[in-house]
């Protein structure tokens, strides 16, 4: 049995490349920075077996990635971790299990609480590695990624020193919502077979790359999920996006949210939302014309190095008041 498509297409859009970046600060005032180098390996260390890179140059601070569905801690090592842990952070990467490296069935999330609840459980192990004990932590999402770390926030505010978000998906534009008879169904079929792939999947790197040479490069990310959207990742997401809009009053944190203008995978004025809505006393919202939906993949060189400045620049001035 298929959905109707032209309903389910709506759904759909609301998938694209998302990412999780926990970022801690280690201010090391009267040493010198001493010459970076590589280290990318395999934890062993979580009680979920996870793909987990990691990248550290020794310098003045440590982050941790834990990646999602489209961009996996291996493809993504490659660009943005690499200039992070340039500008003095070192970088950890965790793919959520199903997808990436991580053990599960590809693409299904049968609960999107116990993903979020994992990324917590990662982090806590993180964080209690020596070279990391004690440092400002910032979480950070992108996409789905964003209501991953949206929601990890709202559980653990207190093991945030700030959120940083990209194109976040926080909550489904009305024009994209699927309608309450749409839903019902959704979610009687996820209950009867939730692993099953019926929500059609429309090709998201012409919505979400700009830049063509880029666009073209996305078919080798090989271990990306990319297939028709499973029913119960589709309602999973679904519920946990009626959540986070309805308790997004609750971020407190300082936060920094960033978004293509031309975004038509997750709407810029759902960033706009959070901005007005949220009751930190610190927060900025920056949104860039013309951008696309993977502002920090698919967009111009220099539109992408003006992206991630804007970005350590924000870290840094948090990291400067700790």
């Amino acid at each position: 049995m298929l959905l109707p498509a032209e309903e389910c297409d709506r759904l759909s859009l609301i998938f694209s490349c998302s990412l999780i970046i926990f970022c801690l600060r280690w201010l090391q005032l009267g040493s010198e920075q001493r010459s970076g180098t590589k280290r990318i390996q395999r934890d062993k260390k979580f009680s979920v077996k996870v793909g987990c890179q990691s990248l550290v140059y020794e310098s003045k601070a440590h982050c941790v990635f834990v990646m999602d569905m489209v961009i996996p801690a291996l493809f993504f090592f490659e660009g943005i971790a690499k200039h992070i842990a340039s500008s003095g952070y070192g970088v950890y990467a965790i793919d959520h299990p199903g997808f990436g490296l991580s053990e599960g069935l590809h693409g299904y999330v049968p609960s999107f609480d116990g993903v979020v609840d994992n990324v917590i459980e990662q982090y806590m192990i993180i964080k209690g590695r020596p070279e990391i004990r004690g440092l400002p932590c910032f979480i950070f999402g992108q996409s789905m990624g964003g209501a991953i770390a949206l929601k990890a926030l709202l559980k653990e505010p207190r093991q945030w020193d700030g959120i940083v978000l990209v194109a976040p998906m926080c909550k489904i534009a009305e024009d994209m919502t699927p309608p309450v008879p749409l839903q019902k169904v959704l979610i009687f079929l996820s209950k009867i077979i939730p692993q099953a792939k019926l929500v059609p999947q429309k090709d998201l790197a012409d919505l979400a790359f700009r830049e063509l040479k880029k666009k073209e490069m996305a078919p080798y990310n090989v271990i990306s999920y990319s297939d028709q959207t499973r029913l119960k990742t589709a309602v999973e997401l679904l519920n946990a996006t009626k959540y986070i809009e309805s308790h997004v009053q609750e971020v407190a944190s300082p936060i920094l949210i960033l978004h293509g203008a031309a975004d038509r995978v997750t709407d810029p004025q759902v960033s706009q939302f959070l901005y007005d809505n949220a009751s930190s006393e610190d927060k900025t919202l920056k949104l860039y014309d013309g951008g696309y939906h993977c502002i920090l993949e698919g967009e111009p060189d220099d539109r992408i190095l003006t992206v991630l400045g804007d970005i350590i620049s924000w870290l840094d001035t948090r990291c400067s008041l700790k």
